[in-house]
Order: structure tokens, then C-alpha cells, then sequence
């Protein structure tokens, strides 16, 4: 894989925030956010792993507060406080519960520290995405110790039962989702239902993942390719889905959605679907353009109603490579034993 703009996009403090076209621009700052993605990006690297899995790591315990929070925003060498959202905190702690299995001692042991400070907090969280993320770091966790890993399972259990009665709360006919409208990242949510179930059966969490999921297929592949839902005023019940501006980590929450529903159910159509959503970046879409730029190694930040957004920012590109990571390793491994080869987050 071309890792070429990831260490473009990179510097000493960690994985910078946007580009103007192609080049980095370290005004912009930095984000937990986007150096969670990269965490994971990073772990999955055939070469210079280590080293760059460690500056990730490096930027999230920084971020970190004794309390468990993480500041999300670092501009100018100071971190702006009105921009730490409940989503960042699952990020980061969806990243640190992976990174605390790694082989790298130098990425495993702070991840670790970085879990049992978050821990006690996680339960503050309350919108369904925070929580999505949050519930998918807790089934995804196996390094926390075992007083923390029961309340870890206590809070797994919370979230599950949250979103499946907000999802209750909320469906109706011809609309099955959690929210009376469908934003960013909707993807997200059914992964982690599907990945709670994986973890102790709850088979109404399963029920919920596989409707919610079927919803979304259902609306946005009726082209026969993936149509995200556009940001310009988000798709809101009762009314059409707006087509631009379409962004990339929406792409990818597609993606990992489906894979999640594929391990879990084992049904290749989920597969065949995930491939699909994955084939957006490279010009099945709306528009028949490539949100991958071959010649820099990029990914455009957006699909618009007159192309494609010139910038290549973080978001796209990380959105771009963990989606191409999970797609080599479902072609190759799906088929066999070995599940544990890549990190497969959120």
C-alpha cells in the first residue's frame, strides 16, 4: 500500500489536521480525532509500524487529561477546549483498546494507562455515536485489569441497552434508525451492536445492528453503488436524501459496518457490500470520480456537486487507508482461520 502522504501529512507532534490541496497545513493544528484513525492506520503498516504507531500514541497521551478526557484540538502548541465532543472520546478510547493488544511495547503500555484513566468516565457519555464508539473499543478490549474489565463489561452492557432503546424510542414505519435524521458516520452504530453481540450474545442488539444496517443498504446503495448521504442538511426524516457534499469517513463507516455484519453473520452478501462501499474511493460513485489521487497518495476530502473537493486532508486519507487495510484483509483472510491479523476497529 501507498504510505507516501500519511508521512507527508505527518510531523513531530503527530498526524496533521487539513491540506490545502495537496500540501499539509500545520496552521490547521492537530486533532485526537484524526491521530486516533491514524493509530489504527498505523498498526496495520507492513513498514515503519513502530515508528509511526508510537508518534500517534505519543499525541493521544499527551491529549489526555488526569481525569480520563482527551483534548481534541491542538493548535499553535495550545489545545482548544471547545471542541472536545463526546465522539472524540470514543475514538480515542475505540484506539487505545486496540493499541493496548500490540505487539509494540512502546504503543501497548501507554494505551493501557491511557484506558484506565477513560474508563471511569466513559459512562458520561451520551449521544449514540459517543456511545457506539465507546461500546465497540469495550468489545474489542482485552488489556484492562480485572476489576476494571467488569465495569467495563457493566458499561458495554449500559450502552447496549441505551442504543437499542433509543433505537425503539425512535424507529417507525419506513424509518429505522436511531435518530429523526441520518448525519455522519452512521455506520458506526450497527458495527458496534453487531460487535456486542459477537461479544455475549445479546440477541437484541443483533436484531437491532441487522435492521438498522438493512435500512442503510437499502437507501444507499438503490443505485447499485454507495451514495452517502450529503452533509448539506444531512438526510432528514420524512424528506429526500441530499446527495453532496459526500465525505469520505462516511465511506468508511460503511465499510466497517459491513464487515462486522459479514464476520458476525457470515453472509457474503455483507462481503460483496463492503466491497462496494470501499470502491467509491476509486470512482463507483455519484459523480464517477476518484476521491484517491494517484499521483499524491491522497484522498480528496470530499465528493461535490462539481467533482471533488481539491483539499486532501487527514480525515480523507486515514478514511482511505483503513477502508483499503480492511478490504486486503477481508479478500485474503475471510476465507480462513487466522481473524486476529489486522487491527479491525472503527
Amino acid at each position: 500500500m501507498d504510505y507516501r502522504y500519511l508521512e507527508k501529512m505527518s510531523d513531530s507532534t503527530g498526524m496533521i489536521q487539513f491540506a490545502v490541496s495537496d500540501q499539509p497545513d500545520p496552521e490547521s493544528g492537530w486533532t485526537v480525532d484524526d491521530n486516533a484513525r491514524a493509530l489504527l492506520v498505523a498498526l496495520n503498516m507492513e513498514e515503519n509500524r513502530e515508528r509511526t504507531a508510537v508518534l500517534y500514541t505519543r499525541f493521544l497521551k499527551e491529549a489526555q487529561l488526569p481525569d480520563g478526557q482527551w483534548r481534541n484540538l491542538k493548535v499553535k502548541g495550545q489545545y482548544l477546549s471547545n471542541l472536545d465532543s463526546g465522539d472524540c472520546q470514543g475514538r480515542a478510547f475505540l484506539a487505545c483498546s486496540i493499541a493496548a493488544s500490540s505487539d509494540l511495547a512502546e504503543v501497548s503500555k501507554p494505551a493501557r494507562e491511557m484506558l484506565e484513566r477513560a474508563l471511569p468516565g466513559l459512562a458520561q457519555l451520551e449521544f449514540p455515536r459517543s456511545m457506539a464508539y465507546a461500546l465497540l473499543g469495550l468489545a474489542r478490549c482485552a488489556a484492562l485489569p480485572d476489576g476494571e474489565s467488569s465495569a467495563a463489561v457493566q458499561i458495554a452492557r449500559e450502552f447496549c441497552d441505551n442504543l437499542i432503546h433509543i433505537y425503539d424510542r425512535s424507529k417507525g414505519r419506513g424509518w429505522y434508525w436511531f435518530e429523526d435524521e441520518i448525519t455522519y458516520c452512521n455506520g458506526i452504530i450497527p458495527q458496534a451492536l453487531f460487535a456486542c453481540y459477537a461479544l455475549n450474545g445479546n440477541r437484541g442488539a443483533r436484531g437491532v445492528a441487522r435492521d438498522a444496517l438493512s435500512f442503510l443498504i437499502d437507501s444507499l446503495f438503490a443505485e447499485g453503488y454507495l451514495n452517502i448521504v450529503g452533509n448539506k442538511g444531512w438526510w432528514q426524516r420524512g424528506k429526500g436524501i441530499p446527495r453532496y457534499d459526500q465525505q469520505p469517513v462516511d465511506a468508511c463507516s460503511m465499510v466497517l459496518a459491513l464487515k462486522e455484519a459479514y464476520l458476525v453473520t457470515g453472509e457474503k452478501q455483507y462481503f460483496d457490500l463492503a466491497r462496494l462501499a470501499w470502491e467509491w474511493y476509486t470512482g463507483k460513485n455519484a459523480n464517477k470520480a476518484s476521491l484517491y489521487n494517484r499521483e499524491s497518495g491522497g484522498c480528496h476530502d470530499a465528493l461535490t456537486a462539481s467533482g471533488v473537493n481539491p483539499n486532501q486532508g487527514a480525515e480523507a486519507l486515514l478514511s482511505w487507508l483503513y477502508s483499503s487495510q480492511i478490504i486486503r484483509w477481508l479478500e485474503k483472510e475471510a476465507g480462513g482461520s487466522d481473524r486476529s491479523a489486522v487491527s479491525t476497529g472503527g
